[in-house]
């Protein structure tokens, strides 16, 4: 049931419109002042206020402004005298949802008071996903070597800057990148990303760039190419290193001049695109060997951001099983499954070459295996594949 909280010194105006909204079906509270709303509000937020604007004390306006700062979410609609309006419209530029006049049309008050319930039920579902997004997406640590990636990600995210992430299969680079664009001015963009060691190295232009029909064989319709498709938002290069010489000068030029080419097409196309790169590769040995281009990689490497190896961060192991055991329970719907101390020092010991790829499949595995209760001995028993 939604419920309304009614701010008016003047008890007719209350009781009437509480009688109205309640006769509706909604939950109603009535509060004479807006000091006596405040409060209110720190006990319980409602899903939608009904403001006088002319009240003694502190007004309409300057409780609204109060209560923005602090519950920005919270739909008010103010009511003004006649005459007023001009009232009513800084309210609104103050971040009132909407406004309604005395004597109040019972028909006008309702449709405000449904459109502003939308407003805030849209608000709560959109809370609610970006927690379950950034719950898939969360950094899991506390211990000094992700502590650091995270402050990193909190220094650049805001700039332009290009980012290059290095570090070991399986540690979390998308992860870094994905938390880079999410707290980016980008972030209403898409997020596209490329890995380019699965791509063919003849295929991979055609990938990036789109390519027109006819161009080639198996082209028989138009392509718009990733760098197109991230345009306003951020482009991920995963796996950067396996790229062939070919596409690195391609791309550089993209990252020069903020154009593309479609493969078969001669027509420039601007784009506006944050690139982020990563690898498990060391470059600079790449770029002895003449397999990786200098200039692409100063290109690339403005800011340099390395994930650890789940090795090098051993601490955090109990937080991240706490984490993924909590997350497979729920995607199983399986009840809660308790850790033992001895579980987590087993866990610890074990050298995870596969990093948090192959340590979440273990706690999976774990799971599925001994659904009760996890101790040393399923640690023993089922920790590495039973193949082996």
């Amino acid at each position: 049931m939604s419920y309304i909280l009614i701010v008016d010194d003047e008890r007719s105006i209350r009781n009437t419109l509480k009688d109205v909204l309640e006769y509706e079906k909604y939950e109603v509270a009535v509060a004479e002042k807006a000091d006596d709303a405040i409060r209110m509000i720190s006990d319980r937020t409602p899903d939608v206020v009904l403001c006088d604007i002319k009240m003694p004390g502190m007004d309409g306006i300057e409780f609204l402004q109060k209560t923005m700062q602090d519950s920005p979410e919270i739909p008010f609609i103010m009511i003004t005298g006649h005459g007023d309006v001009q009232t009513a419209v800084e309210a609104i530029k103050t971040g009132a949802f909407d406004f309604i006049e005395k004597p109040l049309d019972l028909n006008r008050l309702l449709i405000a008071v449904r459109n502003a319930l939308d407003k805030s039920k849209l608000i709560k579902e959109t809370v609610k996903l970006k927690k379950k997004i950034g719950g898939k997406n969360e950094m899991i640590g506390s211990s000094q070597a992700i502590v650091k990636v995270k402050e990193m990600i909190a220094r650049v995210a805001s700039t332009e800057a290009k980012v290059l992430i290095t570090g070991e299969n399986g540690t979390g680079k998308e992860l870094v990148a994905k938390a880079i664009h999410e707290n980016s001015s980008r972030n209403a963009g898409e997020f596209v990303e490329v890995n380019c060691a699965a791509i063919p190295s003849e295929l991979i232009e055609s990938e990036l760039f789109g390519h027109e029909k006819g161009s080639f064989t198996s082209a028989i319709k138009q392509r718009i190419g990733k760098f197109e498709q991230a345009t306003n938002g951020t482009l991920f290069l995963d796996e950067i290193g396996d790229m062939s010489l070919s596409a690195q000068a391609k791309v550089l030029r993209a990252l020069q001049e903020s154009r593309i080419t479609r493969v078969g097409g001669d027509k420039e196309i601007k784009v506006d695109v944050r690139v982020i790169a990563a690898t498990n590769k060391n470059l600079k040995e790449e770029i002895i060997a003449g397999r990786f281009r200098e200039d692409l990689y100063h290109r690339l490497s403005v800011i340099l951001i390395h994930v650890p190896s789940l090795n090098d961060r051993k601490e955090d192991i109990s937080l991240l099983t706490e984490y993924f055991v909590k997350q497979i329970c729920n995607e199983y719907n399986m009840p809660p499954v308790s850790v033992t101390n001895d579980a987590i020092k087993a866990l610890e010991n074990i050298n995870w070459t596969g990093n948090i790829r192959e340590f979440r499949n273990v706690i999976e595995r774990l799971l599925i295996l001994s659904p009760s209760k996890i101790t040393a001995k399923e640690v023993k028993d089922y920790a590495k594949p039973l193949t082996e």
